[in-house]
């Protein structure tokens, strides 16, 4: 009888309200699907899985630094920046307009290294400055953010890239046992997070460190050490996702990736990561970020203005992070 009580009573009230934004959320696609029933659609479902395995790999790699009470607002820039890499050195030989007219194509596993490598160099930068110059997470990245935009437009003179071999765009069309590629990719990163995070002795250091920071610190914990890696492994990422989203687009812009950022921290928050620190699982993650494109899928089915889209998104985000606070509250 105890039991029952426990699911019926106070618990799901707690559950319905710690959660009432993915409720929220499924009720409105359930509608939206109702009423037009080509948002159930297999190709509709088949494209947001693969817009929502790009932005899973962002919110992954901005997770760690949420779980630490950090954050990287350079994710976004970052990404695109990574975005128009790939298409240069993805670029077809003799293509009209090549960035490098005499550079070969080069191979899609270089491509992809040579850019996590480019990347995993920002991450490092944003690893020492948060670490050893103590600066806070936001300021820090939020400083890099502007850097790597003012890197790209310069490097790129803010001109669109594009005429990429079909090797490497093809990541976003081929399927594997009728699975995309780019679900393939992101389920195997999801994977080596968990076991990242649950399973390696990094993954207990940055909870703790989340959890308490100067506590962890005494027990023996290289905060340091730790965070550098946290940042560096954001960045890569990044870069994954930027080559993804450059492979899946056929092209990149300066502008490209723009704001995602904003969309990884909100799913992250949404899907169970505590900005307050030492909370956050992969399976979550998914959820939320599953849960913030079907919002935005259905809003575009409700033919709802692109301006009006932002809006709901920004009350989205403050609500995510209010009840993410209220529950922390509610601990103390």
């Amino acid at each position: 009888m105890e039991a029952t009580k426990k699911v019926t009573g106070k618990s799901v009230k707690k559950w319905l309200g710690n959660n009432a934004i993915i409720v929220l959320m499924l009720a409105v696609s359930l509608i939206v699907g109702i009423i037009h029933p080509n948002f159930f659609a297999l190709a509709n479902i088949i494209n947001l899985f693969k817009n929502v395995s790009i932005r899973y790999i962002i919110a992954l790699g901005i997770s760690g630094c949420l779980i630490t009470t950090g954050n990287d607002l350079s994710a976004g820039r970052l990404a695109g920046f990574a975005a128009c890499l790939a298409c240069i050195f993805a670029q077809t030989e003799g293509a009209a307009g090549k960035f490098y007219p005499n550079m070969p194509t080069l191979p899609t596993p270089v491509v992809f290294i040579l850019v996590i490598a480019i990347c995993a160099i920002v991450g490092l930068c944003n690893g020492l400055v948060v670490s050893y110059l103590k600066v806070q997470p936001f300021i820090a990245t939020l400083g890099m953010q502007q850097v790597v935009y003012g890197i790209c437009l310069v490097y790129t003179g803010g001109t669109p890239i594009g005429s990429l071999n079909k090797d490497f765009t093809s990541l976003a069309s081929n399927t594997i046992l009728g699975v995309p590629v780019l679900i393939i990719i992101a389920l195997f990163v999801a994977c080596c997070f968990w076991f990242l995070y649950n399973k390696t002795r990094h993954g207990k250091y940055m909870y703790a460190i989340g959890g308490n920071e100067a506590a962890a610190e005494v027990a023996g914990v290289n905060v340091a050490a730790t965070k550098i890696r946290i940042y560096i492994l954001a960045s890569c990422m990044f870069g994954l996702a930027g080559c993804l989203l450059a492979a899946k687009s056929g092209g990149a812009s300066v502008n490209t990736a723009q704001g995602y950022e904003l969309d990884a921290i909100a799913a992250s928050t949404i899907g169970g990561v505590s900005t307050t620190g030492g909370v956050g699982t992969v399976p979550g993650i998914l959820v939320g970020v599953l849960v913030f494109e079907l919002m935005k899928v259905a809003l575009q089915f409700m033919n709802v203005n692109s301006s009006y889209t932002y809006i709901v998104q920004g009350l989205v985000i403050i609500v995510a992070v209010a009840i993410d606070i209220r529950k922390y509250l509610a601990k103390k």
